[in-house]
């Protein structure tokens, strides 16, 4: 694979071709590899580092539509502040929340390092012309969101419409001027590792900074060996490029444990420069509850009762 990534978005068949020119996912060696680093233990130390960079790196969420601008408040003093009582837990990496409250969100978490995310282009779906999500991405971005959630038509990367979804992706950042692209690749919807691979490869080739799993809205969503390939394909792209791009799973990572997983995963797959908010993120709200708790029982020898942290 000579072809400069330039030329490769030049034309839909060059395109295509690269695409399906990456190596194939080998399954039972991703099922295998991702169950074996599963297992891994470690001690109590670490565990605490662990627990405090996992919460660092969650970015909190309100996607339903009964959300009012007291629920978005509400999740913006817990992302500053996770647990009241103990100012040593540190902040969250961003609040996620549709366009229409991205102001609210904004003015909640003003000079916290709490980054705004907000998810646009007809979210969940997909579904709607070019010109809407174009729409959607700049009112987001000018009421001041930092990082926009875009998902992919699935419908178009299915049926080979490759030059389509990358159009869209180079449109879409195109509108986010200085605000951080997430691309979700909805990855449940994807029905291969295969096809993860190569829309992973489509998504950084068109200009995301970040990729995605998973809306939370389509099961399975973020799985350990669909995270291991999009974390091998960032370190690959990296190692073409030279241009790092960051890695969220979302969905279904509900325990510490979920968690810690995952950093492990991110640590022996890409390397240490990815274990950071900057570059890795955990799309769980319900999550972080968990978190809160595991880290109060390193450090009191107790669990908190059931009403101790807040509901999200």
């Amino acid at each position: 694979m000579t072809t400069s990534l330039v030329d490769v978005a030049s034309s839909d068949v060059t395109l295509r071709g690269f695409l399906h020119g990456l190596p194939g996912v080998d399954r039972v060696g991703a099922d295998q590899r991702a169950a074996a680093l599963a297992t891994r233990s470690i001690k109590t130390t670490a565990k605490a580092q662990a627990i405090d960079l996992a919460i660092s790196m969650v970015d909190l969420t309100t996607l339903e539509g009964s959300d009012t601008v007291g629920k978005v408040r509400a999740m913006c003093a817990k992302a500053i502040h996770p647990d009241p009582t103990d100012t040593s837990v540190p902040r969250v990496a961003a609040v996620c929340v549709y366009p229409d409250m991205v102001a609210h969100a904004v003015r909640a978490l003003a000079g916290t390092g709490v980054k705004v995310a907000s998810v646009a282009t007809a979210f969940p779906s997909g579904r709607s012309s070019l010109a809407v999500k174009v729409a959607d991405t700049t009112m987001a971005v000018e009421a001041g969101a930092d990082e926009i959630d875009m998902v992919i038509d699935r419908g178009a990367f299915l049926s080979g419409d490759y030059t389509k979804v990358y159009d869209e992706i180079v449109a879409i950042k195109a509108a986010c001027a200085t605000a951080h692209l997430k691309v979700i690749l909805e990855t449940g919807e994807l029905a291969t590792y295969d096809n993860v691979r190569r829309a992973s490869w489509l998504a950084m080739i068109a200009g995301a900074d970040f990729i995605k799993t998973s809306t939370g809205k389509v099961a399975p969503a973020a799985t350990l060996p669909v995270t291991l390939i999009m974390l091998e394909a960032v370190r690959d792209f990296r190692l073409r490029t030279g241009r790092m791009v960051g890695v969220k799973p979302a969905g279904g990572i509900r325990t510490t444990k979920d968690a810690v997983k995952n950093l492990v995963l991110v640590k022996e797959t890409a390397g240490d420069d990815w274990l950071s908010p900057e570059w890795f993120r955990l799309g769980a709200s319900s999550l972080l509850n968990d978190l809160l708790m595991q880290r109060q029982k390193l450090t009191t020898g107790r669990y908190a009762g059931p009403d101790y942290f807040t509901l999200d």
